[in-house]
């Protein structure tokens, strides 16, 4: 699924313009770019946690020229999805919300 699909299942569903959702959906993703940006985790209960992990410095070897090289730390994003929504990916039944 593309984010236009995303965009046109959530105007069919709502009645709202497309345009309109495409402004909504494009600030809910700034938003969350923007706070892991900043080094901070987004909690969207019964959904999920987009988190951001740490790698450490590591060393690493280019084995076409036999040299080695260091891979500075550096952070990245990770994503951790609700215990009902895992539940509802394994097809149980879900009654109550993260």
């Amino acid at each position: 699924m593309t984010k236009a699909d995303i965009i046109t299942e959530i105007s069919n569903k709502t009645g709202q313009q497309k345009k309109d959702v495409m402004i909504v959906v494009e600030g809910l993703m700034q938003v969350i770019r923007d706070a892991m940006c900043n080094e901070e985790n987004v909690y969207l209960r019964g959904f999920g946690t987009f988190v951001v992990k740490k790698r450490a410095e590591k060393t690493a070897r280019n084995i076409s020229k036999n040299t080695t090289l260091t891979i500075p730390p550096h952070n990245y994003p990770g994503f951790k999805p609700a215990k009902s929504f895992q539940q509802r990916m394994k097809g149980e039944d879900v009654t109550s919300n993260d």
